[in-house]
Parts: structure tokens; C-alpha cells; sequence
């Protein structure tokens, strides 16, 4: 377990109009590798003429992700000297692969559908929702050169389509902020004196002194992109209670064999439910794919969110509406007229119109009806029970994908114990966590991301020295 170290008391800097006049303390360079990468110097930071004077200090923050980037640049922006400690060899290594390389940075809902869309202590995040909104978000992106779409859901995209521009959007405005960056570098501990975290100690040894420190480590999911819980181990090490993790927004493992026969085959305009015994837990409509363990897509990944716990302790019933916009009498006439169409024809022969032509032989095994059987010879009953599997096609759940699938992580810090406002500790003074490290989450359609964005604002606008 990673362990807070605690170390004597330091004299803490203050900032005033002589040391922005004549010294480089508060003027800081933009590196790539740290101090040693002279090369990748950017033009230093200029600071406002409104600032001087003010009581400006040196954060440090954790981890070099969408919650790590965005707080360093807003940290810069009020005169703060900043220093980014990314483990990785880049930055945005898990922003990169969101959204399947598109990134979905935001959903342009309004504000109470943006709180119906967390799944884990949306009360928490009301201050961090209004100090800065999805449509804040949007503004930034657009202000900082980035064009933005919107579609279906309200999910918001780079025009470009390409993660990449979201990461070199951010990169552009720390650079342009003097914030310093150093990568290939792990943050091993936190320093503690008397109940305040004034900086980390590294994995080479080198201890980095700061007035306030910021943890934005995301969590478990993903973690060949550096997602490996130090983040909790960080929290741990402070007394922080750290909530039940397990993977989320993740696909789901079914007990059926015939799932295999569909691998590939995506459904559209489809709903589910999913029942707990007889009691219904989750309902949506949307999109969903077959895969040969399972079932994944928008509408799993979204159920995942809601009902993992409960999905870890027992199986549970998912059924399939393939035909949501039809009732039960209005599938049975269109039934009956497709079969008066098709009279002398073989069962197997009839059902184009119905499904897509990878779901047809496993229908027809479902239905029980002989696929050379004619038409004009399928019993009344017979044709019930296929309508029977067409409104209620039933698989069994029987567990969740690990982290390698995942996209983000159930759980974490318990919020209890974070200033909702500043998101700094309230165990530790001059310690902040922001993003995916806090036991806050959402469904699928850019909610998550946009919790990274505001919850870094909320503490990047509150450190104070």
C-alpha cells in the first residue's frame, strides 16, 4: 500500500510584485520530458497585471488525463504555477481511445437530464455541474479553436471525429499557459505535514514541493493506459474511505450458447429490460451488439452502470423487444399479412422482412417451428410463440466484463469526505481529487467525460494559498 509520507514543516513562498518582476518562479516553461528536455521549451506564461500582488502558489497535480489536463490550464489561468506529473509517455493516453477514437466530450442535455444521467451521487456534483456546465464545456472547446458537433442523444463530438484534436486543443492552451509538464514520471507518495499535503514524492526519489496538490489518477478501467487505482492507494494512505470498485459502462456475460451464432450483429431501435427476480430494475431503447460472450453496445453499457452491483451478486433476466414501436396486436397483424404474402413459401424462406439475415436461423431455433415447414401450414399457435420471442427475447446475465472492457470505474473515493465545492479533502488540507478517482459515474453519452471537466474546474478555481 502506498503511504503518505509525513515530513518536517517548510517555509511556504509568497508571491508579490518583485519576485514577477525579476525572478521565474511563478513564470513557468511548458516541457515534454521535464526540466531535461530543453528542445520542447515553450514561450513562458505572462502574467496578468490584475494578478500582481496576489497570493499566487505552485500546484502540483497527479496525472496527465482529461481531468488532469483541464485542471492545469484552469489552475494557470488564475496565476498559479503548475506542474503536471503524468506516468505515461504522452498525455491523454485514455482520452484517446473514448468514444472509439472519437471522443464524446460532453452531452448538450439540459440540466436535469444531465443529473437523471449519473448514476453515483449526482447531489454531490450539483455545486461542480453549476460552476461549470456541459454548455461551459462547449464554449471552451469552440473559444480554444476545437469545432464541435452535436448528435443523436445530444452527444458531442469533435467535428473532426478524431480524439487527437481534443488532446492537442488541451496541450495548445497548457502550453499557451505556461503549465510544465513532466512524463515518465510516477508519483510513488504524497508528503503530509501536520495534517497538509505540500507536495509527492517520485519513484526516483525526488520529492516535489507544492502549496496545494491535485489527484486526477482516473481509476481501474483501461489499464494498459495507466488506469491502475494509485489514485485510491493515494486516498487510502490519507484515511480516506474508499467505496466498493468494480468495472462499468462495461459489456455483459450471458449463459445462452446461441449468442455466439449473432457475434457482430448490431440491432437498432430495440429495447431491453432486465428483472431482478420478477421485479423489473432497468429499462432503455437504443442500440445494442452481440458478441460471442455476450451482449455489449449503448444500451448494455448504460444498464451496466445501474445495475453491476447487483449483477455481481446473482444472475439476472434480460428480455429484448426486437419490435418496440409495434404492440403485441399490431406485430400479430403484420404477422398475419407477411404470412399471407408468402403462403406456399418455407418458414425459413419468409423471414427477410422481419430480421436481419444473421438472426434468422437463430429465430427460427427459438421459435420451434421446422424452418422447411410452409407457410400455410404454421398453427395459430405456433405463430404466438414466435411473436412470444420477438417482444420478449430472453437471455440470461450472468456477470460483467473486467477492466480491460471497461470504460470507467464504479466506486472510489468516498464522497462524503470531499468538500463538494473545492473538492478538497477533508481529512488532508491543501489535497484535492477530481474526476474518475471519486465514487461519481454516470451512463454512456459524454456524462463521464464531463464530470472530469467539472469536477477539475471546481478545484482549479479554489486554490487558494
Amino acid at each position: 500500500m502506498i503511504q503518505a509520507l509525513r515530513i518536517p514543516k517548510i517555509k511556504r513562498i509568497q508571491y508579490n510584485k518583485t519576485d514577477c518582476a525579476n525572478k521565474t518562479g511563478c513564470c513557468t516553461d511548458y516541457f515534454v520530458n521535464g526540466d531535461k528536455d530543453k528542445k520542447n521549451r515553450r514561450r513562458p506564461f505572462k502574467i496578468k497585471q490584475e494578478q500582481i500582488g496576489k497570493q499566487m502558489g505552485k500546484i502540483i497535480i497527479v496525472g496527465g488525463g482529461a481531468a488532469g489536463m483541464f485542471a492545469s490550464v484552469i489552475a494557470a489561468q488564475q496565476g498559479h504555477e503548475v506542474e503536471v506529473f503524468e506516468k505515461n509517455e504522452k498525455l491523454g493516453k485514455k482520452l484517446f481511445i473514448t468514444g472509439k477514437g472519437r471522443c464524446n466530450l460532453t452531452n448538450a442535455c439540459d440540466i436535469d437530464e444531465l443529473f437523471a444521467s449519473i448514476c453515483t451521487n449526482s447531489k454531490f456534483l450539483y455545486s461542480a455541474f453549476y460552476g461549470f456546465t456541459n454548455q461551459d464545456t462547449i464554449q471552451f472547446f469552440e473559444k480554444a479553436g476545437l469545432r464541435t458537433k452535436t448528435e443523436r442523444g445530444n452527444r458531442v463530438f469533435p467535428c473532426s471525429d478524431h480524439s487527437s484534436d481534443v488532446i492537442g486543443t488541451l496541450e495548445k492552451k497548457m502550453r499557451e499557459n505556461g503549465v510544465k509538464v513532466y512524463l515518465n514520471t510516477k508519483v510513488r507518495h504524497l508528503l503530509i505535514r501536520e495534517n497538509q499535503c505540500i507536495g509527492v514524492s517520485l519513484e526516483d526519489g525526488r520529492e516535489k514541493l507544492g502549496d496545494r496538490v491535485i489527484v486526477a489518477t482516473g481509476g481501474l478501467s483501461y489499464p494498459s493506459t495507466g488506469s491502475t487505482g494509485d489514485g485510491y492507494e493515494f486516498a487510502r494512505s490519507c484515511g480516506h474511505r474508499v467505496t466498493e470498485l468494480l468495472p462499468s459502462l462495461v459489456p455483459f456475460n450471458v449463459k445462452e450458447n446461441w449468442v455466439k451464432e449473432l457475434q457482430g450483429l448490431s440491432l437498432k431501435n430495440i429495447s431491453i429490460r432486465i428483472f431482478e427476480g420478477k421485479k423489473k430494475v432497468y429499462e432503455d431503447f437504443g442500440e445494442m451488439m452481440f458478441t460471442h460472450f455476450g451482449v455489449t453496445g449503448p444500451v448494455i453499457l448504460s444498464a451496466s452502470g445501474r445495475i453491476g452491483k447487483k449483477l455481481r451478486q446473482k444472475e439476472m433476466r434480460m428480455e429484448i423487444d426486437l419490435k418496440p414501436a409495434l404492440s403485441t396486436e399490431q406485430l400479430d397483424k403484420r404477422l398475419i399479412r407477411e404470412f399471407g404474402e408468402a403462403q406456399n413459401r418455407q418458414f425459413k424462406n419468409a423471414l427477410g422482412g422481419l430480421f436481419p439475415a444473421k438472426l434468422i436461423p437463430v429465430m427460427i431455433k427459438l421459435s420451434e417451428i421446422s424452418p422447411e415447414k410452409r407457410i400455410n401450414e404454421i398453427l395459430k399457435e405456433e405463430r404466438q410463440n414466435l411473436l412470444h420471442k420477438i417482444k420478449y427475447l430472453e437471455l440470461t446475465l450472468t456477470g460483467l466484463r473486467d477492466y480491460n472492457e471497461a470504460i470507467i470505474t464504479k466506486g472510489g473515493i468516498e464522497v462524503k469526505e470531499i468538500n463538494p465545492t473545492t473538492m478538497e479533502s477533508k481529512r488532508v488540507g491543501r489535497l484535492h481529487f477530481i474526476g474518475e478517482v471519486l465514487d461519481v459515474d454516470a451512463v454512456t453519452g459524454g456524462f463521464n467525460l464531463q464530470i472530469a471537466w467539472s469536477t477539475a474546474y471546481a478545484a482549479a478555481v479554489n486554490l487558494s494559498v
